[in-house]
């Protein structure tokens, strides 16, 4: 490794406007990273990471004020560079990966345009103008550079109709079109299911193995633990904590080091409290096995011609909680679908409760609608915006029945069983942050004591220690009312500290289905396994046993 230093920062102070003077966004940052390093910044939302990592390119906000002692990247002084000396840098010498693909792509247009547009911008910065064929050349060569097959024929493809794990490689092969010095990637693998999390971070770890620089932004330490030599913790906007991944990981110093490890759920960790009082029980569960709440038998359903699941089987009891992992398109939100009642199997029967529920009238259904709930991913997209809290939680009142004063009383009930309270009832949505949202929809999911909640995939796109937190309220919430829980998730780790059972779901099938703590220590299928292995825990205690 070469002991250049790329990026040396010294004292990065970011301070925004704000109604009462200033906002300090980052504080006192000392950044050094050499060619060829690799270095995380692991922090929560509002930590500073990602502003950090925007003003490396360039792209802070024209009102911010930016001070520093030392802004060096590649020797040159970048304190005061115009932008006409940063659109240099960028791409050239810095190439950077968003952290939403679909979102960073342009929806209107081909992966190939998209990828030309990317080569063209950095030739004409660097005064280069290559013919036609070249650009397309190097653009098949980028695509394969990151492991995406049939090149070719991806070129004339939109995001939309790529996978999650397609699209982020792609942005990937956008950013390294220029064959920049540093690659920074910032949150590259959130969202994404396990297999696909550990096939982008094996794409990370080629481009680290081959020497050149890398600068991951997370908020997941073990997910950087794989790849960065230092970690950088942030926490409201300072560096709490700096050291080499094996020792953050194994012996972090900093009360919030700590409790970015706590909250990653490992077996150690199963039926233990994540958040708070961490290491303490959960409540004990009154599993009742005597009638089921829920019997899915033989579910089978096709679209277009392609079977999406089939002959799906599964029980699941009051007070239970039956994990459904997957990956996307393993069928498993299909299933929750159908146990919703939003779509029909073509064939096979549901029962909920006793009473026949699927391929029934809607009129016949529409008592049975009360004792069913759904705690969806995104709550900010399934929340009416013009809605405060009070309106959105006693909404789910309407359907019991329950009015006046009675529904005042049970709304701040709930309000409080969250863990929010009375101050939050006149709040709308926008005003909230993503764990407080989430507690909102567990609130109004509760309201009416159903006898089923569907939760599908209620923690994916949370920060570890929020995800946290919402995992021990869920837990200690469905205690309480004995409520059967169907748990759909793409994080097998998620799901061992959670559920009682659970189903592995491979193409619309089922491949194992079990015990939890069977499936996960003693795993019978190859798929179940490889699930294991990608979860990046599992994958950083390994990788360090390995070097010892």
């Amino acid at each position: 490794m070469s002991n250049a230093l790329f990026i040396d920062i010294r004292n990065l102070s970011i301070h925004f406007p704000a109604a009462d003077g200033e906002k300090t966004a980052v504080s006192g940052l000392n950044l050094q990273l050499r060619r060829g390093e690799s270095i995380a910044l692991v922090g929560e939302s509002g930590s500073g990471k990602t502003v950090t990592a925007r003003c490396l390119l360039g792209l802070q906000d024209a009102k911010a004020r930016i001070t520093a002692d030392r802004f060096m990247i590649d020797g040159e002084d970048m304190l005061a560079a115009n932008q006409g000396r940063w659109r240099k840098i960028r791409g050239s010498q810095i190439g950077y990966v968003l952290q939403d693909a679909l979102v960073s792509l342009d929806p209107l247009r081909q992966v190939g345009q998209q990828l030309h547009d990317a080569l063209t911008a950095n030739f004409a910065a660097q005064a280069a103008l290559p013919d036609r064929q070249s650009v397309k050349n190097r653009t098949l060569a980028l695509l394969k550079s990151v492991g995406i097959a049939d090149a070719e024929k991806r070129l004339t493809a939109y995001p939309h109709q790529l996978s999650g794990g397609l699209r982020q490689r792609v942005l990937i092969a956008t950013a390294l079109a220029a064959n920049p010095t540093l690659l920074i990637a910032d949150e590259p693998t959130t969202a994404l299911d396990m297999t696909v999390q550990k096939q982008i971070l094996d794409l990370l770890q080629q481009r680290r193995d081959r020497g050149e620089s890398l600068l991951l932004i997370s908020h997941d330490l073990a997910v950087v633990g794989q790849l960065a030599d230092r970690i950088l913790v942030m926490h409201q906007g300072k560096v709490v904590e700096e050291g080499t991944a094996e020792k953050l990981l194994h012996a972090p110093e900093h009360p919030y080091s700590q409790q970015l490890l706590a909250a990653v759920p490992s077996p150690a960790t199963r039926g233990l409290k994540l958040s708070g009082q961490r290491g303490t029980p959960l409540p004990a569960k009154n599993i009742s096995r005597s009638v089921p709440v829920l019997e899915a038998s033989n579910l089978c359903k096709d679209y277009a011609d392609k079977r999406v699941v089939n002959h799906v089987s599964f029980t699941l009891c009051a007070g239970e909680t039956l994990g459904v992992v997957g990956e996307s398109g393993s069928g498993k939100t299909t299933v929750a679908r159908m146990v919703l009642g939003l779509t029909e199997p073509h064939s096979g029967t549901i029962t909920i409760q006793g009473q026949r529920w699927s391929q029934q009238p809607e009129s016949r259904r529409r008592l049975q609608r009360r004792g069913i709930q759904l705690i969806a991913q995104d709550p900010l997209s399934s929340f009416d915006p013009r809605y405060n809290v009070e309106k959105i939680i006693g909404e789910s009142l309407d359907s019991v029945g329950i009015f006046g004063d009675e529904r005042k009383k049970r709304i701040r009930q709930l309000l409080e069983e969250v863990q929010l309270g009375a101050a939050f009832l006149q709040r709308y949505p926008r005003d909230l942050s993503g764990g407080q949202r989430q507690r909102i929809a567990i609130a109004r999911a509760f309201a009416p004591n159903p006898a089923l909640l569907v939760a599908d995939e209620p923690v994916s796109a949370l920060d570890v220690s929020i995800q946290a937190q919402v995992l021990d309220l869920l837990a200690e919430m469905q205690a309480e009312h004995r409520t059967a829980l169907l748990f759909i998730s793409h994080d097998l780790g998620v799901v061992h500290h959670l559920a009682d059972r659970v189903v592995v779901m491979k193409d619309g099938s089922v491949v194992e289905h079990g015990e939890v703590d069977d499936v996960f220590h003693r795993p019978a299928h190859a798929w179940t396994r490889q699930l294991i292995q990608a979860l990046p825990l599992m994958a950083v205690q390994q990788q360090h046993l390995a070097r010892r």
